[in-house]
């Protein structure tokens, strides 16, 4: 993808998962990338197996918008400028509703919402200087269906949606020529399981992602394809799922 080429890209939720792999991906196909999460040991490692030419690191909390603003300075002043956000960060502590974990809900809401906003807050004057710029996020298939059992999980979901897609109409109108992509993984073989606490619940969604769940490095193909389209082309959702889960 000779696209990607010199693109860079600011990735949260970097150390494992979606994130590592499409650092890794990224890099492959002659990206730069700026890496965030909180363990600082995880990002370290992969960025000394990609390459100090090709890799920044920050260890950093989406929900502290002052670490997100420190993210895209480093961009700026490791590699100039920034093409793109992933903002991948996420947490999925499930339960029903009548189980009252308060905590696991405002977690949530601090992870997959407010991480979302400060990231883009971080990026957006960036890009609208510039006239350019792509945003992804990865929502989940919850993101498109009620889900019993993941009630805030599906609602912080989809608020991505919705803020995606509105934000895309905002930025025709204004002309600001930013692009948007939701991604919709379904069961992906990720840490993000380990949320959630122990249960007979718990126990039956590992057994179905340990036999059908996706490798990470299919939605990094996904988040790849994206943004190596054309500038007029914006690839604004993409479903991701094991062909045998409903």
């Amino acid at each position: 993808m000779e696209q990607l080429a010199g693109k860079v890209v600011l990735i949260t939720g970097a150390s494992s998962g979606i994130g590592e792999a499409t650092a890794r991906r990224l890099v492959e196909q002659g990206a730069k990338v700026v890496l965030s999460a909180r363990r600082k040991e995880r990002l370290a490692a992969l960025a000394a197996q990609l390459g100090a030419e090709q890799v920044a690191f920050l260890p950093s909390d989406v929900t502290r918008r002052e670490d997100m603003e420190a993210l895209v300075f480093l961009a700026r002043e490791k590699f100039g400028k920034v093409d793109a956000l992933f903002a991948n960060a996420g947490v999925m502590p499930a339960g029903n509703l009548s189980e009252w974990k308060v905590e696991d809900w405002t977690n949530m809401v601090e992870v997959n919402i407010k991480g979302v906003l400060y990231a883009m807050a971080a990026v957006l004057p960036e890009m609208i200087a510039q006239k350019r710029g792509h945003i992804l996020v990865t929502s989940s298939v919850a993101g498109t269906r009620a889900v019993p059992g993941n009630a805030v999980y599906c609602g912080t979901k989809h608020f991505v949606r919705a803020l995606l897609e509105s934000f895309r109409a905002e930025a025709v109108l204004e002309g600001t020529n930013l692009r948007t992509t939701i991604l919709y993984p379904g069961a992906v073989q990720t840490e993000l399981l380990h949320t959630i606490a122990p249960s007979e619940t718990k126990t039956a969604v590992e057994a179905f992602y340990q036999a059908v769940g996706l490798a990470p490095e299919v939605i990094a193909e996904a988040v790849c394809y994206a943004l190596a389209q054309p500038e007029n082309v914006d690839v604004s959702d993409l479903v991701v799922r094991p062909s045998r889960e409903r």
